[in-house]
């Protein structure tokens, strides 16, 4: 038997709903005239090496039809990279090639492709396959992330990538993302990857998700998700505030990716992150956003708001 939670309840509890997201807090903080800088992701890494954020290294743009056969061909000399769709979003259009086999491309899930099959990747996103609205699109072509050892056990064939939620500059919730089989090497919940909510002022996992239902072990690797204390916290929090001041964003979702060599990298923004967060962490937004508000009005020091969410959001409060 299927049991509802009731509005009051959800209430009590401070869940954000989606219409209370798009009118209380993208609608109200985030301005439309800047979106662009958040959607598209060539603008994105633009502005973060203008801003001194690390980002994964750029191998080039694919802008029309007919540069296709010439950039599949300098990806011969590639062990490994990764195609994005410049305006994609969810994780859409996404191909993550992690190594060679002969004339072969191995995706990260281990299932080899052929040229012409990144020809047609590549084609499709032009065409608009995987964007925004199904606008004809760009596709780029970066480095593919050599991620931090230490998380290795905690996601399968891909990388795991960290989402903060900041909030007028105040880092608000946080959880990690990880790829698993199901979800064909990609950070996306919706396909099946594991949320594993993080404690804002450790780092330390609170709990993780999988289909919204509670999971302790990675589905693949039976790595243990209550061991998790993500590496470089400080580092995380830091660059994900500093994100919002860079977008003139107020309400933004900022994914991270920790680099073995590198530490601590941009991978993408979001102007209208989702609510899933709030599943893996077992807690809701609206109370959080209440008192980082307050923080805001009580502090323009970046490091003290910093500070601040580490003591208001811990999970020992």
């Amino acid at each position: 038997m299927i049991r509802l939670i009731s509005p009051r309840r959800l209430k009590e509890l401070g869940i954000l709903g989606m219409n209370r997201r798009n009118v209380g807090f993208i609608g109200k903080y985030n301005p439309r005239k800047n979106y662009r800088l958040v959607d598209d992701k060539l603008q994105t890494k633009e502005a973060a090496i203008a801003n001194d954020i690390p980002v994964p290294k750029l191998y080039g743009v694919i802008e029309y039809q007919h540069q296709i056969a010439g950039a599949v061909r300098k990806l011969d000399e590639l062990d490994g990279f990764v195609i994005k769709p410049v305006q994609g979003s969810g994780g859409k259009g996404i191909l993550v090639i992690v190594g060679r086999e002969g004339e072969l491309f191995r995706k990260s899930s281990g299932v080899l492709i052929d040229a012409a099959e990144v020809r047609r990747h590549l084609s499709n996103i032009l065409a608009g396959l995987h964007s925004l609205g199904g606008r004809n699109d760009k596709a780029m072509v970066e480095a593919l992330i050599s991620f931090d050892p230490y998380l290795e056990k905690y996601s399968y064939e891909g990388v795991p990538d960290i989402r903060v939620i900041a909030f007028k500059g105040v880092p608000v919730m946080a959880m990690m993302r990880c790829a698993t089989h199901e979800s064909d090497g990609k950070a996306n919940l919706h396909q099946g990857a594991v949320g594993v909510g993080i404690d804002i002022a450790s780092g330390k996992a609170v709990r993780a998700v999988q289909h919204g239902h509670l999971v302790t072990e990675h589905p693949d690797t039976g790595a243990c998700f209550e061991e998790l204390q993500i590496p470089h916290w400080k580092q995380i929090l830091d660059l994900a505030s500093r994100c919002v001041a860079m977008t003139g964003l107020g309400y933004l979702g900022v994914d991270i990716v920790l680099d073995k060599f590198r530490g601590p990298m941009l991978l993408e923004l979001n102007a209208r992150p989702g609510l899933a967060i709030q599943v893996a962490n077992l807690a809701g937004l609206r109370h959080r956003l209440a008192v980082a508000e307050k923080i805001a009005a009580q502090t323009n020091d970046h490091d003290e708001k910093i500070a601040l969410a580490r003591q208001y959001f811990g999970t020992g409060n």
